[in-house]
């Protein structure tokens, strides 16, 4: 019962005295302290160098995955010929050599390059057809004359 007084009081009863003591989250200087979380200080430097370590992890990865879409972006130019990006290069050369192409995106690549093999080596099927192409012209002339005879036969007007 106490609590839910002081929850609903002990604001404005702060203001109407004063309130005589800063924030408890921050000290002078508006940063964090040993106090403020409840640790030791020994807790909270190893809460300190965790923080620091995941942010080094997240900017690690942040970094390769920017990298890998650099690489990506370095490798579509060179399939459709488009002028390469220094700033792509750049990253990629940053990145280093360890570098690897998401799955999903490399998924789509190898089906678009099955796709261009498929369509060329039904074309290069095509050219390398051996086909009398004199014969068939002859055959579609002749085919064309007979119609004709034909039409002129039953027509009276041609």
């Amino acid at each position: 019962m106490s609590f839910l007084l002081q929850q609903m009081l002990g604001d404005k009863l702060k203001n109407m005295t004063g309130g005589g003591k800063t924030d408890e989250g921050e000290n002078e200087g508006g940063k964090e302290s040993a106090a403020s979380k409840g640790m030791s200080r020994e807790e909270f430097e190893e809460y300190q160098k965790q923080l620091i370590e995941e942010k080094i992890a997240r900017d690690k990865e942040f970094a390769t995955k920017k990298a890998e879409r650099a690489n990506l972006r370095v490798l579509m130019r060179d399939k459709y010929r488009i002028p390469q990006s220094a700033q792509d290069e750049a990253t990629v050369q940053m990145a280093g050599d360890d570098l690897d192409i998401p799955e999903e995106l490399a998924k789509m690549v190898d089906e678009d390059e099955e796709q261009e093999e498929i369509n060329d080596s039904f074309l290069g099927k095509l050219q390398n057809m051996d086909v009398d192409f004199d014969s068939i012209k002859a055959k579609a002339q002749s085919t064309m004359t007979e119609v004709k005879q034909v039409a002129e036969e039953k027509c009276v007007m041609m």
